[in-house]
């Protein structure tokens, strides 16, 4: 798939990410009538780990479209050049652009469904907090993609797992979120997507740990060819 390709793949699969997270909530409660705990909690998680599996599809159809920025950064500052700048410069602000998308169509079509996760604790606190699940989450996925050998079912099983246990560690705090685009959307909807809290708790911290993950994932498990070099 060329670089255009990507970029609308990326678009497109954020929008229907931020869309599916509250398609998820209205299934359990609306349609199927569950609102108390914790039947409602047990179904909502399993039908999230339905819906990761169906997003790790989309990205191995799609040769890489995904959802979240720290994704594509992490792979991007492992690469080249213009790989990372492509990165910085063009699929990350396609994420972005799909996110808001997908919350102005959530909306629209969920008049008072809420404004997305909020920072209920003070700013450290919170991009410490995000900081942490970020670099745990990165560092998951790179000892999936390089070090452990598996079908992709077992690896996304292991992914889903971890993100939702994450999740709900920090959903009380930050709202658990992972993923600097998705945020941005609900920020965007809120107009407070420019404000100290929002750039340092959900993009600078997650950056930051993403940075430190790979950082420590090379400095762990280096590549073959460095190996091959240092025994040369």
């Amino acid at each position: 798939m060329g670089r255009i390709g990507l970029l609308v793949s990326d678009f497109i699969i954020s929008f229907m990410w931020v869309s599916s997270g509250v398609f998820v909530k209205k299934f359990v409660h609306n349609v199927l009538g569950f609102s108390h705990e914790p039947t409602a909690e047990i179904l909502k998680s399993a039908l999230s780990i339905v819906n990761m599996f169906f997003f790790a599809f989309l990205a191995k159809l799609t040769k890489g479209g995904t959802y979240n920025p720290l994704t594509v950064f992490s792979d991007a500052i492992t690469g080249d050049f213009s790989r990372f700048l492509f990165t910085v410069a063009a699929r990350v602000p396609a994420q972005v652009l799909g996110s808001v998308a997908g919350v102005r169509f959530i909306m629209g079509t969920f008049p008072g469904i809420g404004l997305g996760p909020r920072l209920t604790v003070d700013i450290h606190k919170g991009a410490l907090t995000e900081g942490l699940l970020a670099y745990a989450i990165v560092t998951i996925s790179l000892g999936l993609s390089r070090n452990i050998p598996g079908s992709f079912f077992r690896k996304t099983w292991i992914s889903s797992v971890s993100k939702l246990t994450l999740h709900i560690l920090g959903s009380d705090l930050t709202g658990g979120c992972m993923n600097p685009a998705s945020v941005m959307g609900w920020a965007y909807a809120r107009g407070d997507h420019i404000t100290k809290e929002h750039i340092l708790v959900y993009w600078l911290a997650p950056i930051e740990a993403t940075l430190l993950a790979v950082w420590t994932s090379r400095l762990l498990f280096p590549p073959k060819e460095d190996k091959k070099a240092k025994v040369e």
